[in-house]
């Protein structure tokens, strides 16, 4: 059991690792709002990686096969919905954020940072094919005869893996906030605005080209 959480944890770890559009809504808002607002967006990715690693645990065959026979209306969805955060951060005033005071650790606002993380992260089908292939590579497999908490256990050390991550990379970020003057935070969210966009928009331009693909051999 103890050998399970590791292993989850060094999965977790590693599928949070990679910089996509979320590692940089998650620097983006720990400059602008603090470290616990960049957390609270990796706090939403957690919650959908863990839900991708109960399917990847568990071979939920029904939803696994709905991602893979709508692949194409979750990238467009998904790009949408990335393309949008990217426009509402490179447009977005971070003076007003930097102004508005802090009403404890983890304030009742953050929970909308949570909930982009996780529609973010929940919307992209990549996310359950990397934590199949982690799962692969660390060689975590409960086998037919796994017992409910060893699925408690590996889905605890997941969570935890992942979270630990956003938590060190906001809290690094924001050691760094105070640096920033008004003008150069005006300037990152434009910069990290537009890439991540542009990211949605690939995403988008994607699944549309996914979908009409498979429209024209109907």
């Amino acid at each position: 059991m103890v050998l399970y959480f590791i292993k989850a944890i060094l999965i977790g770890l590693a599928a949070s690792i990679p910089l996509g559009p979320l590692g940089i809504v998650c620097i983006q808002k720990t400059l602008s709002k603090g470290r616990w607002a960049g957390f609270a967006v990796g706090l939403g990715s957690s919650l959908a990686d863990t839900f991708y690693a109960t399917i990847a645990l568990l071979s939920v065959s029904f939803i696994s096969e709905f991602l893979n026979r709508n692949n194409d209306w979750v990238m467009l969805i998904g790009g949408i919905i990335i393309l949008i955060i990217g426009l509402q951060i490179a447009f977005k005033n971070p003076i007003k954020d930097l102004r508005r005071p802090n009403a404890g650790s983890f304030s009742s606002r953050h929970f909308q940072e949570v909930g982009r993380g996780l529609l973010m992260t929940i919307t992209n089908p990549g996310a359950l094919v990397l934590m199949l292939g982690l799962f692969a590579f660390f060689h975590l497999d409960l086998g037919d005869s796994y017992k409910t908490v060893d699925v408690l256990v590996v889905l605890a050390g997941i969570f935890l893996g992942t979270a630990a991550w956003w938590f060190l990379l906001s809290s690094g970020i924001s050691l760094f906030r105070k640096r920033f003057q008004l003008r150069q935070m005006l300037i990152i969210n434009r910069i990290s605005g537009a890439m991540i966009a542009l990211l949605g928009l690939a995403s988008l331009a994607e699944g549309l080209a996914q979908l009409i693909f498979h429209q024209s051999l109907i």
